[in-house]
């Protein structure tokens, strides 16, 4: 393996920071290329004051702008956005938006992607819609009888995986305060994390969750309601939430059974 290159897809401006963000930071500094592709702008995000919410367009300007000062901080090498608005991705046209991540699959030609899990972590139609529309989307960039927009040779990612939180950890969430959750057609969807004996991956991020959180720290506009959580936080609580670095391996072309990986590029080096 010539040079490594890691791709993450996300739905929104901080899944970046907040979920990943020492992940990122890890595999930057092993100097691996880490791609991210970012689904919205975020523009539906507004936790101020209503009347003061700068609207979709206003809004998308000041998270593309956080998101951008996150990736510097966390030593991305490439952000793109897909351009669907904040909370129409489960509306978008399938083949359109497959046809985007495709096409980036191609173009950087990553060795491993990451994504949501089918939960979408706390039931979010968005970051289900990732989750579905990059699993999707793999599958064409490999096809060499599928074409795509820029007319590209067929890519194969050798290992995907998904971004996901123990149930320990939400637990641990909980008991400082933050509790996310969801409301969809009337119901309440929570974050509930997955059992300990699902995850197929555990990083070792410890000595990066710093800039994990300096990264989130960059997306001021979606801490207002949780700064004073934030703030609070002691160092010892930011370093457990922020080296955070669970996973489960949907599929791998180069490894299996049931050992728990320490390494996303586990058997590609």
């Amino acid at each position: 393996m010539t040079h490594l290159r890691l791709m993450f897809v996300f739905a929104h401006p901080d899944d970046e920071s907040m979920g990943a963000g020492a992940i990122i930071a890890k595999y930057v500094a092993e100097s691996v290329d880490v791609y991210l592709l970012c689904a919205t702008r975020g523009e539906r995000g507004w936790q101020g004051d209503e009347k003061d919410n700068p609207g979709l367009e206003g809004l998308g300007k000041i998270r593309t702008e956080e998101l951008m000062n996150a990736a510097k901080v966390l030593g991305l090498r490439e952000v793109n956005f897909l351009d669907y608005i904040d909370g129409d991705l489960d509306k978008a046209n399938h083949a359109e938006a497959i046809d985007k991540i495709a096409t980036h699959i191609r173009r950087i030609q990553p060795q491993v992607v990451v994504t949501f899990g089918p939960d979408g972590a706390y039931g979010h139609p968005d970051h289900i819609a990732i989750s579905q529309l990059t699993s999707a989307a793999i599958v064409c960039a490999a096809d060499s009888g599928y074409t795509d927009s820029l007319n590209q040779p067929a890519h194969r990612v050798a290992k995907l995986y998904y971004q996901v939180d123990p149930k320990t950890f939400v637990e641990m969430l909980h008991s400082w305060g933050f509790d996310l959750t969801f409301d969809v057609d009337g119901v309440t969807r929570k974050h509930l994390g997955w059992e300990d004996w699902m995850f197929t991956t555990r990083l070792d991020v410890g000595e990066h969750w710093r800039a994990a959180r300096e990264a989130v720290l960059c997306h001021a506009s979606q801490l207002v309601s949780w700064r004073h959580l934030f703030d609070a936080m002691t160092d010892d609580m930011h370093r457990l939430t922020w080296s955070q670095s669970t996973l489960y391996r949907a599929y791998s072309l180069v490894n299996g059974g049931r050992k728990v990986e320490t390494d996303l590029f586990e058997g590609l080096r």
